[in-house]
Order: structure tokens, then C-alpha cells, then sequence
């Protein structure tokens, strides 16, 4: 029975945090994500939270959801903006969306300390520098 649901693999889609100017000028962090294949993606779901231990204790973020009719072809999208006190915890994005009416799913996470500018890389198509899972 499970053999006969499809699942299908996730390519040419990645999140990306980057630092940039917010509307008043001032550094922010804002999630985006990125589809770099030659079609779009439909009804788009992203589902975010956080969770780990700081200090020894615990945390636990409130559970986002964002959604989009349509990403295009080699094209991204502002999803949130994240807050660096939640770096230390893992950084955690569950992706759905559907393509030729197959649904696709996968999970991004972003470890706990891993936002930060010592990793930073060229984003594709936004040619912007920050953190990327693809």
C-alpha cells in the first residue's frame, strides 16, 4: 500500500535567510524562498517554527503559516522576516506546493547557530549574500 503512494523529490527549490534594509534603514533577517527550475510552483505552503535549548532551557517558537497561489519560473519570494534571537535554536521550514497536480513536500532546516555571516554564499537569481538549503 505505502509503495503506491508517489513521493516525489524535491529539486531547483531552496530557502535562503538574508541580511538586508528594512523599511526604515535599518539591518534585518527575512527568510525567502527560491525556485530556480523553469516552472512555477502552485498553492505554495510554508509552515515555520523553532525549537532547541538556550541556556539550558527549552524553547519553543509559535508556528507560522505562509501561503501563495503561485512562485514562478526562476523566480523568489519573501516569506518572513526572522529575528536573531531565535538563531540559537534550529530554524525549521516544511515546504508544500504542488506541480502537475502531484503534491511535493520537504523539510528545511536551518541548525541552531548555523544563520550566521561566516556562512554566507552568493544566492542564486537574487544575487544577494546569505544562508541557503537547497
Amino acid at each position: 500500500m505505502r509503495k503506491d503512494i508517489p513521493d516525489p523529490k524535491v529539486e531547483g527549490v531552496a530557502m535562503a535567510v538574508v541580511r538586508e534594509k528594512d523599511e526604515d534603514g535599518e539591518d534585518a533577517w527575512y527568510v525567502y524562498l527560491i525556485n530556480r527550475n523553469d516552472h512555477a510552483l502552485e498553492n505554495v505552503l510554508v509552515s515555520s517554527r523553532g525549537y532547541g535549548e538556550i541556556a539550558g532551557e527549552n524553547r519553543r517558537t509559535s508556528e507560522l503559516r505562509h501561503h501563495l497561489e503561485r512562485l514562478g519560473p526562476k523566480s523568489w519570494a519573501r516569506i518572513e522576516r526572522i529575528m536573531e534571537d531565535v538563531f540559537g535554536l534550529n530554524n525549521q521550514y516544511w515546504l508544500s506546493f504542488y506541480l502537475d497536480g502531484i503534491i511535493h513536500d520537504k523539510k528545511y532546516i536551518f541548525l541552531a547557530g548555523s544563520i550566521d555571516t561566516v556562512h554566507f554564499t552568493t544566492i542564486p537569481l537574487m544575487e544577494a549574500k546569505g544562508v541557503m538549503i537547497e
